[in-house]
């Protein structure tokens, strides 16, 4: 899934090329971007909010803290969590969840090729 990520606009063959990232806010602050969405990836790969965080390179707090506030603000909760029992609990994305990654990223892809537009724009009119 990470691919899509990882792609940036291609540079043109002076070397330039506009890049960017995308924040979704709200009232309460951001909602979804780049590290939200690859965080969401990490838990579905693990099952784990704290595999995820580790894998991620941060506290397990905070990526709860990162979950905790895109639940709050999403019309859905994004992820589940479920604690004890035999197997000690997991974390799940909710189907809501898989609709906001996919959203994102196609928002992303979007995105990119809006930024090798604008680079192609810009060269065409630096080099006159």
């Amino acid at each position: 899934m990470e691919k899509q990520a990882d792609k940036q606009a291609t540079p043109s063959r002076e070397g330039y090329h506009c890049q960017g990232r995308i924040w979704l806010n709200g009232s309460d602050g951001t909602f979804l971007a780049y590290g939200r969405v690859i965080l969401l990836e990490r838990i579905q790969q693990f099952g784990s909010i704290s595999q995820a965080a580790k894998s991620m390179g941060m506290s397990y707090k905070h990526a709860w803290d990162l979950v905790d506030s895109m639940n709050r603000q999403a019309d859905q909760p994004l992820v589940s969590k479920s604690s004890g029992g035999k197997r000690g609990g997991g974390t799940t994305l909710t189907e809501r969840g898989i609709q906001a990654i996919a959203a994102y990223w196609a928002m992303d892809a979007r995105f990119q090729n809006y930024l090798a537009e604008e680079t192609r724009l810009f060269m065409a009119e630096y080099q006159q």
